[in-house]
């Protein structure tokens, strides 16, 4: 294998944007002398979170699993997708990390923000939209714009326990899944 320039230039890009996404919310809260719990950066899982993040879980995959294994031909690839097992690993390894970072920059510091201007469920709409948007940065397919409804139920998760964890645990199975179910668009 050959690694080039771009190879590393991308590599060290990705790693900076993740590194900020991640830590910023905690420096903004930091700086600003704001509370980390405010921001819902104190991790934890409340009262019926696990039962929410669950069912919201359920309720959503096993419908896009149907949905993904009956795909279009014409809109690309659908079904179970075989992948080696070290793109398996490198996958799920990203997107386990994704969701960490993700969940703390978009309903952690995002939302938060929204909220105090627009309130929650204007909020849940314009991070859900800003979340899809910058899906379009790794991979640009129209596809790619579908994060917009798994963001709104990390938003509603986000919002109603007042902690990233439950999104964070949600977006965790959904990359997880996606590594094998998602459609993939040629």
């Amino acid at each position: 294998m050959n690694i080039t320039f771009s190879d590393v230039l991308i590599t060290t890009v990705a790693l900076i944007v993740a590194a900020f996404m991640l830590y910023f919310p905690y420096y903004w809260c930091k700086k600003r002398g704001e509370s980390e719990e405010s921001y819902g950066l104190r991790w934890f899982m409340g009262k019926g979170a696990w039962r929410d993040t669950i069912l919201a879980t359920v309720l959503t995959l096993v419908p896009l699993t149907f949905m993904s294994y009956y795909w279009p031909p014409s809109l690309g690839v659908g079904g179970p997708f075989r992948p080696s097992a070290w793109i398996a690993i490198n996958k799920l390894g990203g997107g386990l990390a994704a969701s960490f970072i993700e969940e703390t920059f978009y309903r952690g510091w995002m939302q938060t923000l929204c909220t105090r201007k627009w309130g929650p469920w204007i909020s849940i709409f314009f991070t859900s939209f800003v979340f899809a948007v910058s899906h379009l940065f790794i991979e640009p397919s129209w596809l790619r714009l579908a994060t917009f409804f798994p963001g709104l139920v990390m938003g509603f998760l986000r919002h109603r326990h007042g902690s990233v964890m439950p999104a964070i645990v949600y977006h965790a199975v959904c990359n997880v899944w996606a590594v094998w179910w998602m459609p993939r668009v040629w």
